[in-house]
């Protein structure tokens, strides 16, 4: 896969290309600022972004206040009721040589 070109090479190539124009009897015309972006001797409204007031911005400290509370309630563990289990447990008791010896049931 071949490299994309390099900005010098960019540059060298448009400059070549402006050359080879001029050599052909090309001529290179300079124009006002803004004169080019003119349509029936007006500017055109669509392309004047920046001549307009700022927008007023509407604050949302508040809504961003609020997420960030939600985030930390529910990164908090929730306290879990400590629970015992209803049922007795079944404990197994040897003797010295691992034999068992009897079964005793455990509340705990």
């Amino acid at each position: 896969m071949p490299k994309p070109p390099t900005k010098q090479q960019l540059r060298e190539q448009l400059q070549q290309q402006m050359q080879h124009y001029l050599q052909q009897g090309g001529e290179i015309h300079s124009f006002e600022r803004g004169a080019s972006g003119l349509q029936d001797g007006r500017y055109s409204e669509r392309s004047l972004g920046f001549e307009k007031p700022a927008a007023e911005r509407t604050s949302v400290d508040d809504v961003l206040r609020a997420i960030d509370q939600r985030r930390q309630q529910r990164k908090q563990p929730r306290k879990s009721p400590t629970r015992r289990s209803s049922k007795p447990k079944r404990r197994v008791i040897y003797d010295d040589f691992g034999e068992p010896l009897r079964v005793v049931w455990d509340d705990d």
